[in-house]
């Protein structure tokens, strides 16, 4: 009977238990958002002293009790309730990627049995809470990428099974605490992306089981501790993007475990220390975006596994150490925009499966190294901004994995060799700005990836291909300031996706091609100092993307078309310098147009120029009509041959008829009569003086101001006579320049006008 008491009682209380285990559970789903119903079997009609155990997230003990609680990547947010802290048994918290944007429960301080607590890349706020020190059998806390605030929970260095501690990604301040020293076992210090100030306290040198440090992403002032070279077990060290100074310590040679090395973006000078040569088992070393100055100690050449070097952006000098070519792992070499001079290393790429070779922005000399392609495994060739010369070796022009090539601004000479064309992956090429001959190969036509291409600048000669703008997936298209001819490519409805053409200064002449309207992506076009004759096509001023038109310094004729001033885009238009005339329009662009974009074109006028003559707009109606003209012509000729048949015939007719005293005798036309029509001569006779007109010409007579004049009412009295009389101003030169705008001013004088007098 004793035995069956004590039964009944410890099932009592295991049942009693577990029923807080559940209450527990139900809690804390009543305080979550559940948008996905990731735990609906968290429900009381499961709850049996098993069922629970099975829920979603949920693990237990071998005396059922919840051990782990896994509620990762299930779209929760809400509250973490206060209630957790009662899962006394509770080990293991992983609530990573989900959508918490509250602050989480001080109540966690609570859960001593804690050894793994995963809170990260949700949108927490708030300080952490601090006690977690308390839990001396935690190894695992992460909560990166959150927006925790405020100081650094110092009592964590009292955690010292603590093995991963990270803190990357919010907005914590302050300094590390000191306390952190106290943890022998952290393997991983993640604290970079936050607003950590002061300096790295030197204490940190004595983790001697740490592995990996990132600390970048803060603003901690000062250097690196000498005291990080005591981290002999050190892998992988991470300080980049801050505002760190002082010179790289040379202690950082003794850890011989040290695979990675990331300082770049800092303020760090001096010279790059020749130990770092001794790390043989660097993999990756960043410095760049530094103020490093000397030269590049010849010891990197000892990095036998070495496959990123980058010391762009400092102030290097001296030569590339020569040996650096021998390395046989280097597959990124990143020195751009430092002061190196002297030659490439002509081993570079033999060895190694270079993929990145950046040396763009420095004084270099000699030629490029022929077998920086060798492994077939280049990407990325970067080596603009020099003084290399000699010509582009037959490796690069023939190197199958090439993607980007920008050698512009050399002194690179020969011919552009053939293969680039046929190159699979190629989207770049940029030759700009060397002294390179002969033709454009042909077999760029064949390219289908292409997408820039700049040979701008050179001594290029011939003519384009005339398939050369139907590469599909040609965006922009370069080659000014050569000496090519001819005409155009009428290929236009070829190339979709073209958006820049630069034509300009080379020896193109003929027509611009209407085709080119169908380049619907076109934003800038420029044809300058060409030799182009004919029209505008008027269909450019359709595009609904061009933004830059240069059509300077041609031989076009005609009009600019109306639709100019309606483009949709058009942002600047330069015309200067042709033979065009007309008349400006006076819509969009063209009305705030800068009028030297307009200049060297002798016939045009209106719009911001000066208003058009009548003359002026009969000779361009003329010249914009020339068959008309030459139809005119026949017709006129043909007109007058009638005329003057009819008329000698008529004077036949009349000698004769008069002769014979026809009827027409007793008809005259009285000469005195005041229906004697008006003969229409040079200059019509008037019936007022010179001095009637001079003593009009005074300030209240004035009614209007032209462009070329004063306009003036006159009015005469023997007889009365109304007239406007514009005085004229002379021009810069001596001459005179009359009537441009006197037919807008006839109009402001109205009814009254019967005569124009035009004076000096």
């Amino acid at each position: 009977m004793k035995n069956i008491h004590m039964f009944c009682l410890l099932f009592f209380l295991f049942v009693s238990s577990n029923g807080d285990e559940v209450s527990t559970l139900l809690a804390i789903k009543s305080s979550l958002v559940d948008p996905m119903d990731h735990l609906k079997d968290w429900n009381e009609s499961s709850s049996s002293s098993v069922h629970y155990c099975k829920w979603s997230g949920v693990f237990c003990n071998s005396k059922s009790y919840v051990e782990k609680l896994d509620l990762s990547n299930m779209n929760l947010s809400g509250i973490v309730s206060d209630q957790i802290q009662e899962l006394h048994s509770l080990s293991s918290l992983n609530i990573l990627c989900n959508d918490f944007s509250t602050s989480l429960p001080k109540s966690l301080a609570n859960l001593t049995t804690l050894k793994s607590i995963d809170v990260s890349q949700n949108n927490f706020v708030g300080k952490f809470p601090v006690g977690l020190g308390m839990a001396f059998g935690l190894r695992y806390l992460n909560a990166s990428s959150n927006n925790f605030e405020g100081f650094l929970p110092e009592d964590l260095g009292n955690a010292t099974f603590l093995e991963i501690m990270d803190f990357r990604g919010s907005f914590f301040e302050g300094s590390i605490p000191v306390s952190f020293k106290n943890l022998q076992n952290l393997k991983f210090l993640g604290l970079s992306g936050n607003n950590l100030s002061g300096e790295i306290p030197r204490e940190l040198g004595e983790l001697k089981a740490v592995e990996t440090i990132i600390l970048g992403y803060n603003q901690f002032e000062g250097s690196i501790p000498a005291e990080f070279g005591n981290l002999s077990n050190l892998q992988y060290l991470d300080l980049a993007v801050g505002t760190l100074s002082g010179q790289i310590p040379a202690e950082l040679g003794k850890l011989k475990n040290l695979t990675t090395v990331y300082l770049y973006q800092n303020s760090f000078e001096g010279k790059i220390p020749s130990e770092i040569g001794n790390i043989t088992s660097l993999v990756y070393l960043d410095l760049s975006d530094n103020k490093i100055s000397g030269e590049i100690p010849n010891e990197l050449a000892d990095l036998k596994n070495l496959q990123l070097l980058n010391l762009m952006c400092n102030n290097l000098t001296a030569p590339i150490p020569t040996k650096l070519g021998e390395l046989e792992n280097l597959e990124i070499l990143e020195l751009w925009q430092n002061s190196l001079n002297g030659t490439l290393p002509m081993n570079l790429g033999k060895k190694s499966p270079l993929q990145w070779l950046d040396v763009s922005s420095n004084f270099l000399t000699g030629e490029i190294p022929p077998g920086l392609c060798d492994s077939g495994n280049l990407t990325k060739l970067i080596l603009f901004n020099n003084s290399l010369n000699g010509p582009i070796p037959l490796g690069v022009s023939n190197c199958s994995s090439l993607v980007r090539v920008r050698i512009q601004n050399n002194l690179l000479s020969g011919i552009i060799p053939i293969g680039f064309g046929t190159l699979p992956v190629l989207q770049r090429l940029e030759l700009a700005k060397n002294n390179l001959t002969g033709e454009i190969p042909v077999d760029f036509t064949l390219s289908t990836t292409l997408s820039f291409v700049d040979v701008s600048s050179n001594h290029l000669e011939s003519s384009l291909s005339s398939s050369i703008l139907s590469i599909p997936s040609l965006q922009t298209f370069i080659v000014s300031n050569n000496n090519l001819k001819g005409n155009i490519p009428d290929q236009f409805q070829d190339c979709p996706s073209l958006s820049l053409l630069d034509l300009s200064s080379n020896h193109f002449s003929g027509e611009i091609p209407q085709s080119i309207a169908s380049c619907e992506k076109l934003v800038n076009l420029n044809l300058r100092n060409n030799q182009f004759s004919g029209e505008i096509p008027s269909h450019i001023a359709t595009l609904p993307t061009l933004s830059i038109l240069d059509l300077s310094n041609n031989s076009l004729v005609g009009k600019i078309p109306m639709d100019f001033g309606s483009s949709p885009a058009l942002e600047m238009l330069n015309v200067s310098y042709n033979k065009l005339e007309g008349p400006v329009p006076s819509n969009g662009i063209l009305m705030t147009i800068n009028p030297n974009d307009l200049i060297g074109n002798a016939g045009l006028c209106g719009g911001i120029l000066p208003l058009c003559s009548q003359s002026r707009l009969t000779i361009t109606s003329k010249t914009h009509h020339v068959n008309h003209i030459i139809v005119g012509i026949i017709v006129g000729i043909l007109v007058i041959l009638a005329v003057g048949i009819m008329v000698l015939a008529g004077r036949l007719m009349y000698n004769r008829w008069y002769l014979c005293n026809s009827f027409f005798k007793d008809f005259r036309f009285n000469k005195n009569n005041s229906e004697w029509p008006w003969r229409l001569v040079a200059f019509q006779r008037l019936n007022f003086t010179s001095n009637d007109i001079l003593a009009c010409l005074k300030e209240s007579n004035v009614v209007g101001i032209g462009g070329n004049g004063i306009v003036y009412k006159a009015e005469t009295q023997r007889p009365h006579s109304v007239v406007a009389v514009k005085k004229l101003w002379r021009s810069s030169d001596g001459d005179i320049e009359a009537g441009d705008d006197l037919f807008a001013e006839v109009d402001l004088l109205g009814s009254f006008v019967t005569g124009t007098l035009l004076g000096y």
